[in-house]
């Protein structure tokens, strides 16, 4: 295995489960975080069974199931009629056929498990990267506040606008796809006359861009809300911010009422630009890699961002685990081309916005194992 320090830069889902499973395989890490604390952020995270399964073996899977929801099916009805038109079992009948579950549950929770797993001395909190500087065996971060830190491997677990993306491949923007999203958490007891409230169900619309999805959350005490519409711009400084429930309304009033009545059941929602970028044909070079949304961000509409970045988390350790420092740069290697064919149908097929609509097979998503998987 790497006998030097590995960096993660940035400690989201990624970062700090690819944190984990290195410790786990025996590597030294140092996690840097630009946020000076670690924060209660987010809604939601839908984990589906391959998530689950790669986040038990790395030891706080059983922390998760104390407070998510297990959603008995998923489904998909059509907009105006209210037609089925797919159900799939989860709950103990995912458990049985994947090795895992489905969770959905708070962010937050996620990421709390998450943080009780790394030790506080391997995670550097308010160390923004400014720069990265690639070294012959190795990478040198400098940061905000005139630092730096030099590691053995690097890797770039720091989201969308990676600065260490920007430092392998140049500088770039993501793409801003014309969709906005809305969420919102309500009390479950508000929409106890709606069907199914106790599964994941998908709402088709009329176009891709409109779309309404609901899951419980918190042992099923309350429901996730999140629905998308077609924008032609976004102009608001930040991706997230409070948005009017009475244009989320009006963009849904043509919706059966088990639909409308999700939306009349939320009090505020946040709204946010959805950006995607096209498949990388890169994620390493030399002794740096990029991992999660760094290198394959993804449209929502499959549920698999969070469950890409810890995938990519467990083969990236399981390819350096084998690795010593002179061949990091082909561990590297190895990790992308196992891991790049998965990643990029998947971005695609989230762009595309038509998996399961109308059936099915899940089982090329659900039943990849991250520890198992063959490395080329």
């Amino acid at each position: 295995m790497v006998s030097g320090r590995i960096g993660i830069n940035g400690a989201g889902i990624g970062g700090l489960a690819a944190a984990i499973a290195l410790r786990k395989l025996g590597m030294d890490v140092v996690v840097f975080e630009q946020a000076a604390r670690f924060a209660r952020v987010g809604a939601d995270i839908n984990l589906t069974p391959n998530a689950v399964r790669a986040l038990d073996g790395l030891g706080v899977g059983d922390a998760l199931r104390e407070t998510a929801a297990r959603p008995s099916h998923r489904i998909s009805r059509t907009w105006d009629s209210g037609e089925e038109t797919s159900r799939l079992p989860m709950s103990d009948d995912a458990e049985r056929r994947y090795g895992a579950p489905q969770l959905t549950m708070h962010r937050g929770d996620l990421m709390a498990a998450l943080e009780a797993a790394v030790p506080s001395a391997n995670v550097k909190l308010g160390h923004k990267a400014t720069a990265i500087v690639p070294r012959e065996r190795g990478a040198t971060l400098q940061f905000a506040d005139g630092s730096q830190h030099d590691v053995d491997v690097l890797i770039g677990a720091d989201g969308i606008h990676s600065i260490v993306r920007t430092a392998m491949l140049g500088a770039e923007h993501p793409i801003f796809t014309g969709v906005v999203a809305y969420r919102a958490v309500v009390p479950a007891e508000r929409l106890a006359g709606v069907p199914n409230i106790g599964a994941f169900t998908k709402w088709w619309g009329p176009e891709s861009t409109s779309q309404i999805v609901t899951f419980p959350l918190n042992r099923g005490r309350e429901i996730f809300v999140f629905a998308t519409v077609a924008q032609d711009s976004w102009r608001h400084e930040s991706w997230t911010t409070p948005g009017r429930v009475e244009d989320l309304r009006a963009a849904y009033a043509g919706f059966h009422p088990d639909a409308r009545a999700l939306l009349d059941a939320c009090d505020d929602v946040l709204i946010s630009a959805l950006y995607v970028r096209d498949p990388l044909p890169s994620w390493s070079a030399g002794h740096i890699a990029l991992m999660g949304d760094a290198c394959h961000p993804m449209m929502p509409f499959m549920a698999q961002g969070a469950g890409m970045a810890i995938e990519d988390g467990v083969v990236l350790a399981r390819c350096l685990a084998d690795a010593t420092t002179d061949t990091v740069p082909e561990a590297l290697a190895r990790y992308q081309a196992a891991r790049h064919d998965r990643t990029s149908r998947i971005q695609i097929g989230s762009r595309g916005n038509e998996w399961l609509k109308a059936g099915g097979n899940a089982d090329w998503v659900y039943d990849y194992d991250a520890w198992q998987v063959p490395l080329q």
